[in-house]
């Protein structure tokens, strides 16, 4: 079984605040509570990327650094 990059997000303190504050947001918007549920696929959808664009902006830093370091390094003298 596999993990999915949400399901690691949610895992974490502060998107869960982000998705509540969406919640209430989205939830006086509509006149009732949207539920937990439908809040997190929304922010998740809508703004998960942007999120960890800011919050987390080593983490394509690391993901390249990962994919270089897996590549084949050509020697100098081939």
């Amino acid at each position: 079984m596999t993990t999915s990059p949400n399901t690691k997000l949610l895992k974490n303190r502060k998107v869960i605040e982000e998705i509540n504050r969406h919640r209430w947001i989205e939830s006086e918007k509509a006149g009732h509570d949207i539920g937990f549920e439908k809040a997190s696929m929304d922010w998740l959808e809508r703004f998960s990327k942007a999120w960890m664009d800011y919050h987390m902006p080593n983490r394509k830093d690391a993901a390249a650094a990962d994919t270089k370091s897996a590549s084949p390094k050509k020697s100098a003298s081939s």
